[in-house]
C-alpha cells in the first residue's frame, strides 16, 4: 500500500472525510504560503469542524420537519407587531430553551403564526444547534394515540423528549374526545418544566374549553403551558387576505 494510501485509510478509520478529502490540496497552500506545521494542521483541523458542523445542522434541520420555506429570511417582520418584533432576536438566542420555557403564539387565522415559529425554531437549530419536531397537534394526537393502543406511550413519550423543543402547530383546530384530550394533557405534562414547547393556536385561552372539553383538565393544562412562559400575540392583519385582494387587483 502507497503511502498516500495508508494515510488516507487512517483518515476513513478517525472519522476524518474533510481532512482526508483536503489535505493535499491544503499542502499546496501551505508551501506556496510557507506556512508553519501548526498553521497547516489548525486550517485542516478548522476544515473538519465546520464540515461535522455543516452536516450536523443539516441532520438537524431535516429531523425537525420544518417547512423550507418558512425562515426568518422569508418572514416579513415589519407586519408584525411592533412587541413581536422586539422579540425575535432575543428568543433566537435559545435563553427560553434553557430554561425550559413555552412560546405560545396566539392570533387570528392567517397572522403567520407558524412562519414566526417556525423561522424561530429554524434559528435555534442553526446558530444554537438544539434539536427540534414540527408538527401539527392532529399528527402529534395521532401518534400518541396509536402508541396508547400498541401500549408503547411511553416509549414515544420518551423519543420526544429527546427533543429541546416540540413545535406544536394549530392546538385550536383540534376538536379532541376524551382518549385525545387524555393523550394531549399526558404529553403537555410530560414536558412541564422540563423541556420547551413551541404553539400556535387560533384559540384565547378562555376558548380552551373547545379542546379539552373537560374544564378541570383545561385549566390544569392552561396552568403547566403559561407557569413558564412567553406569549406573542399577533393582531396584525391577515397575510392571505391581503394576498387574495392583491391577486384580485392585478387580475383586474
Amino acid at each position: 500500500m502507497s503511502e498516500t494510501g495508508g494515510l488516507e485509510m487512517l483518515l476513513r478509520t478517525l472519522h476524518l472525510p474533510s481532512v482526508g478529502r483536503e489535505y493535499q490540496t491544503v499542502a499546496a497552500s501551505a508551501q506556496a504560503g510557507e506556512w508553519s506545521y501548526e498553521q497547516y494542521l489548525r486550517t485542516l483541523v478548522e476544515l473538519e469542524v465546520h464540515e461535522r458542523r455543516e452536516r450536523k445542522i443539516s441532520r438537524l434541520l431535516k429531523r425537525s420537519q420544518l417547512a423550507q420555506g418558512k425562515s426568518l429570511a422569508t418572514l416579513d417582520q415589519k407586519r408584525l407587531p411592533v412587541k413581536v418584533r422586539r422579540q425575535i432576536p432575543v428568543l433566537i438566542e435559545g435563553g427560553f430553551v434553557e430554561r425550559a420555557e413555552n412560546i405560545l403564539a396566539f392570533g387570528l387565522p392567517g397572522r403567520g403564526k407558524t412562519h414566526l415559529l417556525s423561522a424561530i425554531a429554524q434559528e435555534l437549530i442553526v446558530t444554537q444547534g438544539y434539536t427540534v419536531w414540527f408538527t401539527t397537534t392532529r399528527h402529534l394526537v395521532e401518534k400518541l394515540l396509536i402508541a396508547r393502543r400498541d401500549l408503547e406511550l411511553e416509549q414515544l413519550l420518551k423519543k420526544l423528549d429527546r427533543f429541546d423543543v416540540v413545535l406544536l402547530d394549530d392546538i385550536g383546530y383540534v376538536q379532541q374526545n376524551r382518549e385525545e384530550m387524555e393523550v394531549l394533557f399526558t404529553f403537555l405534562s410530560e414536558r412541564y418544566e422540563r423541556r420547551s414547547l413551541m404553539i400556535t393556536s387560533n384559540l384565547v385561552f378562555s376558548e380552551w374549553d373547545r379542546i379539552f372539553k373537560d374544564p378541570m383538565t383545561t385549566a390544569a393544562a392552561i396552568d403547566r403551558l403559561i407557569h413558564h412562559s412567553i406569549i406573542l400575540e399577533l393582531d396584525n392583519p391577515s397575510y392571505r387576505a391581503e394576498a387574495a385582494r392583491n391577486r384580485q387587483n392585478r387580475d383586474k
